[in-house]
């Protein structure tokens, strides 16, 4: 069973930033860290949760990252799979950024989600 441990989150004031780590275990021979893709989503209050950026499972071209619109050119999602281990650098941070972030893990077979770290973007 594969389980996800988000760390990281806070109060940061605006303009500052903030990097999440998700750090990923049990994990198998043939059902690998990299195999999976790696997301972060976000819920703020009263609001759905929604995709804030996502990196694909490694392939021989590398890894591919996609960002939300709202987040471009501030976030940045990256992967370290020797430490099992996603990340989102977080910079420019802005009171609408706040909100729980949670990290998910996705295959074809698999969906697995993190418990989720709180963000809050405040002066």
């Amino acid at each position: 069973q594969v389980q996800l441990v988000e760390s990281g989150g806070g109060l940061v004031q605006p303009g500052g930033s903030l990097r999440l780590s998700c750090a990923a275990s049990g994990f198998t021979i043939t059902n690998t860290f990299s195999r999976y893709a790696m997301s972060w989503y976000r819920q703020a209050p009263g609001k759905e949760r929604e995709l804030v950026a996502a990196i694909t499972a490694v392939t021989l071209m590398g890894a591919v990252a996609n960002y939300a619109d709202s987040v471009k050119g501030r976030f940045t999602i990256s992967r370290d799979n020797a430490k099992n281990t996603v990340y989102l650098q977080m910079n420019s941070l802005k009171p609408e950024d706040t909100a729980v972030y949670y990290c998910n893990a996705k295959t074809f077979a698999y969906n697995y989600w993190g418990q989720g770290t709180q963000v809050t973007v405040s002066s």
